[in-house]
């Protein structure tokens, strides 16, 4: 079985984290970048079955700008046989529809039996490319995962829904997203920095994959206007002096807030 796991580089959700007013684009200067953690539990995930199944290989998968090359490193130094760089000046900006079309693309050439993704990236919080993907790649899809099972030939999990759980199951091959109530991903040890250095790392343009980015049939969205959150203002401070009761009222009655 071959596993492709999507992988993000993002800014650290732990730094300032801000957008470029002229590009409109995440300010990736302002921060340090790290895979998101969504993806490493996807990537814990595929390792944790590996482990347990001999013959399974687990690629990782990233689109990324061209300094991502260590941060990728990371999914090989985590237990990852190889990885995939879809690196391009064309993808800078790139919409939900491009890049969905792009790790497609990157996806088929990879082959695969099952792709794992997060449920949405801390960056973008975009949410839809796990069920685009599938629709490109015309496999059923499974997402939003809270727990999961993989066999010989499908893919299990649970979901929580307003009514409860609910159990959902798809055959292979198909693409599934999980949610951060799946386990932590492990910490790489020495052994496995050293022998990422040596894992292969392919680095492919949208002309690899046969993409243009400015093609007519596809759809592309541009961002019209950006401008910068606005600072917090005060809050509104209620003295108590026997009326406070009335004023919190007031206020909230004002506010549309009761």
């Amino acid at each position: 079985m071959k596993i492709i796991v999507l992988v993000k580089e993002v800014p650290d959700t732990y730094g300032d984290r801000k957008l470029n007013l002229e590009t409109g684009l995440a300010d990736r200067e302002a921060s340090e970048t790290v895979i998101d953690e969504i993806g490493e539990r996807a990537l814990e995930l595929a390792l944790k079955y590996a482990d347990a199944n001999p013959g399974t290989e687990v690629a990782v998968l990233s689109l990324a700008p061209e300094g991502a090359t260590a941060t990728i490193r990371k999914g090989l130094a985590m237990g990852a046989a190889s990885a995939t760089h879809v690196s391009d000046e064309a993808l800078r900006g790139a919409d939900l529809g491009l890049t969905a079309e792009t790790l497609a693309a990157a996806v088929r050439r990879m082959g695969f039996d099952l792709v794992i993704t997060g449920n949405v990236s801390t960056d973008g919080s975009g949410g839809m490319i796990p069920a685009m993907l599938a629709e490109l790649l015309d496999v059923p899809h499974a997402t939003g995962l809270s727990s999961v099972k993989i066999s010989d030939g499908a893919v299990s999990g649970s979901r929580p829904v307003d009514s409860g759980v609910q159990t959902v199951s798809a055959d292979l091959p198909a693409v599934i997203s999980i949610t951060e109530a799946l386990p932590g991903p492990r910490f790489p040890n020495f052994k496995g920095i050293m022998a990422a250095k040596k894992k292969p790392l392919e680095v492919l343009t949208l002309a690899d994959l046969g993409i243009t980015a400015d093609n007519p049939e596809a759809a592309r969205s541009i961002m019209l206007t950006i401008a910068e959150k606005p600072p917090r203002a005060a809050g509104v401070k209620i003295l108590d002096e026997g009326d406070a009761g009335e004023k919190l009222a007031d206020f909230l009655i004002e506010n549309r807030l009761a």
